[in-house]
């Protein structure tokens, strides 16, 4: 049972004093809101309405109930509207920092539509790989791939890549195809450093639902 939505049904019934009138405004059938009021009562252990065949009253239970229902329905109403802003409404400039490839794979072909749903948005995008303060350096939010360092600032995961090891066809027909784990530890790697000074930690390797690192013998490439 959906307790909220049987809560709005609960309280239209009981502003109606009928069932019938409060599935019509609702466009349910009357038997799918009797059920779902029923329902309600029985979670909460009492009963709610007086039903006769004229009209439906609320108990002394059903009152107190009906009163916090009200209540709690309205604030849900103004907390929903707290987010759901015109769009045109919203304005202000707006300093981003994110990766080279991820700005040119997937946001910047997205602005022109952001824009248009946003048009008082002043965007002001950098793509960089650097490590950068966020506060000194006055960005609203910074977007980067990997793991996260340990910050006080806030942080939430937006989505996945998927990364692959992978080779040429000369490459393995000079120095093999790797059967096993160990074998990659002979091979060659280039590697794409993010920050200037950090070192590769060689092939990376999704194996048994775990992340699995192989230190290559070869000098990277980066």
């Amino acid at each position: 049972m959906d307790k909220i939505h049987a809560m709005q049904l609960f309280v239209r019934v009981a502003e109606l004093e009928s069932f019938t009138r409060a599935a019509d405004t609702l466009g349910l059938p009357k038997g799918s809101v009797s059920r779902q009021v029923q329902a309600l009562e029985t979670s909460l252990g009492t009963r709610l309405l007086h039903r006769t065949t004229r009209r439906v009253q609320l108990t002394q239970d059903g009152m107190v109930y009906y009163e916090r229902c009200r209540d709690l329905l309205t604030n849900l109403d103004e907390l929903d509207g707290l987010f759901q802003t015109d769009p045109a409404s919203v304005s202000g400039r707006i300093r981003i920092d994110m990766p080279v490839t991820l700005a040119r794979g997937l946001i910047i072909p997205k602005l022109p539509g952001f824009l248009q749903q946003y048009p008082g948005i002043e965007l002001e995008l950098s793509s960089s790989d650097r490590m950068v303060d966020v506060v000194r350096e006055g960005f609203d939010c910074v977007v980067r791939v990997g793991h996260l360092k340990d910050s006080g600032l806030v942080a939430r995961p937006l989505g996945k890549f998927t990364m692959i090891n992978c080779a040429s066809p000369d490459y393995l027909s000079r120095f093999g195809y790797p059967e096993n784990l160990d074998d990659l530890a002979s091979h060659a790697l280039v590697h794409y450093a993010q920050n200037l000074g950090t070192r590769p930690q060689g092939f990376e390797v999704w194996l048994d639902k775990t992340t699995q690192w192989v230190k290559n013998r070869w000098p990277d490439y980066r």
